[in-house]
């Protein structure tokens, strides 16, 4: 079954695939129908070492000595000059860190050239790095950014004694969507210890309703065909209007596949909702990772605009229903779970063995506790309908993780997220920000700049986290240019005199 998605890829990713980020949760998947998508990210490479560290539990609390392990990578292959040789940490993010990254990616080919031992740590509760015995909201507590910040500090310290490292041996942080952010704040927080970051599609304003991301989306397909955006706004319609009658109900089920019969649901606002978000969530998905060399998606922008086009299919709902197909099969799920109280039931359990554990139950709880980021349509006479607004989303933090989390909450963890960090006015020096036109997480990030300080390259036509995968020969001219101007600002960070 696919269910509901709670912040709408992600990844979400999480967003990216790469480095094992889930690219903010479009379209999570908590059922085991199908291949994992984390199955492809899993081949461990003859350099590359697994290793564990001590790192604290609560780095607020000198008084809590508790410490827990966390997951790391090594590779130090090409780590030829131990006196200088340059430091590269690839920052986890809302997913399992994967040791197949620590050989493949625009980093590595960067490593290399520059001679780089290369680092990738995993972030607190994600993949195998467990702080806590379960997932509890009150354990989640110890999941912040901030913390995964500090963690990535005490890492780079110790890392630094280890090695026998000396300032000459500079570091630089690498990641891509959430650790993208997480590279710039780490410049930006512990400057004494990283060089400089590649922050690669990493939203820098933490937003509550994004409403800017499904914009994007219609741009992005208007851009291929206007009639593509019109064959969709007629097919939401016709959901709309299917769902008034019985029999158009019936049809809805078959159609899309659902594992539950609409008709038991028609009353419930937020399961009509949770249906409507996942149909447009198809579109959302395909068009984040647009033909971004990533392994898991393969459908695109052109593929889905020409199935809404084909009129041989019937109607444009049952092209927008061949469309869900599409996504589905390439899922390998095998129907369409949008009942509200189901997965809010799933999202509650804290069990590491659970299903949300692979990341869902701690994404979300980040979006309601620092981030936002909700993927809204609040509107009639938006292409995606109005059905599902940011109290859907709201909705889903409270009943989830507890009353306190409502929109007051939110309010007061936004503010003091983008207080924290400075949003888009960040106080860094020394950071890339890198975005692609297709993706719409460059809505909330740094895509121009006219301070020196603060470089910025904008991607046309490239989508989320581009930048970061294997190059290919039929790359975009323009993709491959920017790994070209990534690759000399590491050239320039490495030739700058000491601080």
């Amino acid at each position: 079954m696919r269910s509901f998605s709670t912040v709408a890829i992600l990844l979400a990713c999480l967003g990216c695939q790469v480095y094992g980020d889930r690219s903010f949760w479009r379209g999570k998947k908590f059922s085991q129908d199908g291949p994992s998508r984390n199955a492809l990210l899993r081949e461990v490479s003859g350099d590359v070492k697994t290793l564990w560290f001590d790192q604290l539990l609560d780095h607020n609390d000198p008084t809590n000595a508790a410490t827990w392990k966390q997951r790391y990578y090594v590779n130090d292959a090409y780590f030829d000059d131990r006196t200088s040789g340059p430091v590269f940490l690839m920052i986890g993010g809302e997913g399992e860190a994967t040791a197949r990254w620590m050989n493949e990616g625009a980093w590595i080919r960067y490593a290399k050239e520059h001679g780089a031992l290369c680092f990738q740590l995993e972030h607190r509760f994600y993949g195998k790095s467990h702080p806590t015995g379960d997932l509890s909201t009150a354990n989640l507590g110890y999941l912040t950014s901030e913390q995964a910040l500090a963690d990535l500090a005490y890492f780079v310290e110790a890392m630094n004694e280890k090695y026998q490292l000396t300032e000459r041996n500079r570091w630089i942080a690498f990641g891509g969507s959430y650790p993208g952010s997480l590279a710039a704040w780490l410049r930006e927080k512990y400057p004494y210890l990283v060089h400089g970051s590649v922050s690669s599609s990493g939203p820098l304003l933490a937003k509550i309703d994004f409403k800017e991301y499904f914009q994007v989306v219609v741009n992005s397909l208007q851009s291929y065909s206007p009639q593509c955006v019109e064959d969709v706004r007629n097919a939401m319609g016709q959901v709309e209007t299917l769902l008034k009658h019985m029999i158009g109900q019936r049809s809805i089920n078959e159609k899309f596949k659902l594992c539950d019969p609409v008709e038991k649901s028609i009353s419930n606002s937020l399961d009509i909702a949770s249906l409507f978000e996942a149909v447009a969530g198809n579109f959302a998905g395909v068009v984040q990772y647009n033909k971004d060399n990533s392994p898991h998606a393969k459908i695109t922008i052109d593929q889905i605009c020409d199935v809404m086009a084909n009129q041989s299919l019937g109607a444009p709902v049952s092209r927008l229903a061949a469309v869900n197909e599409m996504v589905m099969t390439q899922d390998g799920v095998k129907c369409l779970d949008y009942v509200y109280d189901k997965t809010v039931k799933q999202m509650q359990n804290t069990s590491w063995e659970s299903d949300v554990a692979n990341g869902a139950r701690q994404w979300t709880y980040q979006t309601c506790n620092e981030f936002g980021f909700y993927q809204t349509s609040d509107k009639p006479d938006l292409v995606f309908g109005d059905r599902f607004p940011v109290e859907f989303f709201v909705q889903q933090c409270t009943d989830i993780y507890g009353k306190k989390f409502d929109d007051r909450t939110l309010d007061r963890a936004v503010y003091r997220t983008n207080t924290n960090y400075g949003a888009l006015n960040p106080s860094t020096t020394n950071v890339l920000y890198v975005h692609g036109s297709i993706d719409p997480w460059h809505r909330l990030g740094l895509t121009e700049s006219n301070d020196i300080n603060t470089p910025t390259i904008f991607i046309e036509g490239t989508a989320h986290c581009a930048n970061m995968y294997e190059p290919k020969d039929d790359d975009f001219p323009q993709l491959k240019n920017a790994r070209v101007q990534i690759n000399s600002f590491i050239e320039r960070l490495l030739q700058q005199d000491l601080d």
